[in-house]
């Protein structure tokens, strides 16, 4: 037997070994010093990573303040500047040279930044914006596609202790409006177009489409990268980029702020109707990004690090936007999607780029898996992947079988894949293997970053033995954590600190660990919020969006289902104000209602399903049996009691997907 057949059969994948020799965190032994470090003197080991790892112009005295928890405070008489320590301190140290982003546009054009033209482009923007008068404290959206200057217009935001926004390329102009509404944002930096897969769709029209619904009275200045060129509608506000750029210097002092001082807020679902402005905090924040990147990723100096998120998600922000440039890698940034022209394009990218660390979503190996299977010309065989020596997942839980596949056929057998758990709220990675430390098991994150305290408890926040499923929570506050919702501490300290928990953070996942070695498998969410493709959306803000069809829908009801490509999948259960329809009738509205669907919220919310009926599953007392949709959504046998239902033949119904 190999020893690549005895790593399958025991179900375990230690790390190579010559990894392991060089790793930053080399060997378990290496691993359980820092737990035992951090389990010692918890906020000694946070300090100390915090002085490594990030420039503080005024050194903190006090590490963590608990109290007025759970509004708490890291390095909070620190202060520092985001950008100054991801662009300046590279140059001065003479690696202004160092490419630090190789940017690969939709069509394949490659562009090389260093350092110091990254530091330089972003100083001139800026300057740009401080000459429009936006100054600390002052929040800007962004709503671009990826590109250099989508993350320059993030680093001089930060450069100047401006707040920014970053909104997904993908939301509807109603999204959008939603979330300059909420920040008060005086500023949006957007581009003309976006280019995808060989298209171009707007982004100009949908802010100017945005801001003629009212509500974003704030905003008097729009900044436009021009991406296409094509023609576009122009007013008052609105300023080239490039223009603006062109007549600035190079040189723009850093505002240096308190570490508290908020970095970015960032919208994600929650189990209402209202997308929560996740506040993160400058200092905390960014300490936790830089240690994460360089430990989980191992990142070298000779390291070429590709995430593949967008930077609209907080996977960009924390390891595009901040997390290598902190730590001086060089990193791929990517325009397009990743079947076009054709399901290789990763593959090739990787041959191109000789990238040597690769991080991307569970949903799109799934869909790479399937393209490979009936197409051999796009199958990763087919390429020189021989530079890769880490992988990496993130967004969701990969189930074993990606995971054999990826590590088999993009890995080639000999790269560790980190499995990583995190949330927008967490600001980095909270569970995740060491590549030069961890033994793998495929469909599990493994273990908690060394400081994090997660556990698993049951509802009254009492611990459950290894083996047993349970509400994953995290017991400790972590510097990258979550400070508030924007404007809303009261929904904050609800949502995440609920009195039952006895203080500990509520993930809002369900885990379980391993009775033998402890590791961590997480399962599906415990509220109404879903996963699809690693994106989260409350079912709640679908359910609103439905309803606001006004002229068809009288009620609605959103649950998630199993996706073996996106992971969930949306499953929409409507009532109309007429009649319920059929066949190709049934078939028509339900594209009428993705469309609305897609404008009012975007296309990544798009019920999969949609299914018609005359009433929704309700009690006698009106509450509608979200447990028994999610049955029917999955297709499963009701074992329920459906003695309480007010109407059990509308099961039936319910059962017609269109």
């Amino acid at each position: 037997m190999t020893s690549s057949d005895e790593k399958r059969t025991s179900g375990h994948y230690p790390p190579p070994a010559a990894l392991a020799r060089r790793a930053h965190v080399a060997g378990r032994a290496a691993y359980d010093a820092l737990v035992a470090e951090a389990e010692a003197d918890y906020e000694g080991y946070w300090a100390r990573i915090a002085r490594e790892f990030v420039e503080w112009k005024t050194p903190f005295k006090t590490v963590l303040d608990t109290g007025q928890a759970p509004m708490y405070r890291w390095f909070g008489d620190g202060t520092l500047n985001v950008s100054y320590n991801c662009l300046d301190r590279h140059v001065a140290a003479g690696r202004g040279d160092k490419i630090a982003i190789v940017f690969e546009a939709d069509d394949g054009k490659v562009t090389q930044t260093t350092y110091a033209q990254l530091l330089a482009q972003t100083c001139r923007m800026a300057n740009a914006l401080k000459a429009r008068g936006i100054g600390k404290g002052d929040r800007v959206v962004i709503y671009m596609s990826m590109s250099v200057e989508a993350v320059v217009a993030m680093q001089a935001c930060a450069r100047l202790g401006a707040v920014h926004s970053v909104v997904f390329g993908g939301f509807s102009a109603h999204s959008l409006r939603d979330r300059i509404a909420d920040t008060g944002a005086i500023a949006i930096i957007t581009a003309d177009e976006q280019v995808r897969g060989g298209k171009t769709l707007p982004l100009k029209a949908l802010v100017d489409e945005a801001l003629a619904m009212g509500g974003c009275e704030a905003v008097r200045t729009v900044v436009v990268y021009r991406r296409t060129g094509n023609p576009i509608a122009w007013q008052q506000r609105d300023h080239w980029m490039h223009e603006l750029m062109q007549v600035q210097p190079e040189v723009c002092a850093p505002e240096w702020v308190e570490a508290e001082h908020p970095l970015f807020l960032l919208y994600t679902s929650g189990s209402t109707g209202k997308p929560k402005g996740v506040q993160h905090s400058s200092g905390g924040y960014l300490v936790q990004a830089a240690v994460t990147a360089k430990w989980t990723f191992d990142l070298h100096d000779d390291d070429v690090f590709w995430c593949t998120a967008d930077v609209g998600w907080v996977t960009g922000h924390t390891y595009i936007a901040y997390g290598p440039l902190a730590v001086g890698a060089t990193e791929v940034v990517f325009e397009g999607v990743p079947t076009y022209p054709d399901a290789a394009r990763f593959w090739r990218m990787i041959e191109r780029h000789k990238v040597t660390v690769f991080y991307t979503a569970p949903t799109a190996i799934r869909s790479l898996i399937k393209a490979a299977e009936s197409n051999e010309a796009v199958h990763p065989r087919r390429f020189d992947l021989t530079s890769l020596r880490i992988l990496g997942s993130v967004g969701e839980p990969i189930n074993p079988a990606a995971w054999e596949w990826y590590h088999e056929h993009v890995g080639g057998g000999r790269c560790p894949i980190v499995d990583t758990w995190w949330q927008t709220e967490t600001g980095a990675q909270m569970i995740t293997p060491l590549p030069g430390a961890t033994d793998l098991v495929p469909g599990s994150c493994t273990l908690p970053f060394p400081g994090i305290a997660a556990a698993i408890v049951d509802e009254t926040g009492e611990d459950l033995p290894h083996g047993e499923s349970g509400i994953l929570v995290i017991k400790k506050p972590w510097p990258g954590m979550i400070r508030t919702i924007w404007g809303d501490d009261a929904r904050y300290r609800t949502s995440y600190y609920p009195a039952e928990l006895r203080g500990y953070y509520l993930a809002g996942d369900g885990a379980a660990r391993d009775a033998q070695t402890g590791y961590f498998t997480i399962g599906g969410r415990i509220d109404d919020v879903l996963n699809v493709s690693g994106h989260r959306m409350g079912t709640m803000e679908i359910e609103s969006a439905l309803v606001a069809c006004t002229d068809l829908v009288a009620e609605a009801a959103v649950v998630g289902r199993p996706d073996e490509t996106s992971g969930e999948a949306i499953c929409a259960f409507v009532v109309l104000k007429r009649s319920r329809p059929t066949g190709e009738e049934a078939g028509k509205l339900a594209a009428e209602l993705r469309s609305w669907i897609g404008k009012e919220i975007g296309p990544i919310a798009k019920p999969k399903d949609i299914r018609f009926a005359d009433n929704l599953p309700k009690t006698r007392s009106g509450k509608i049996m979200r447990r028994l949709l999610r049955s029917v959504a999955k297709g499963e046998a009701i074992t329920q009691d459906t003695s309480t239902l007010e109407n059990p033949a509308i099961l039936d119904q319910l059962s017609e997907a269109h």
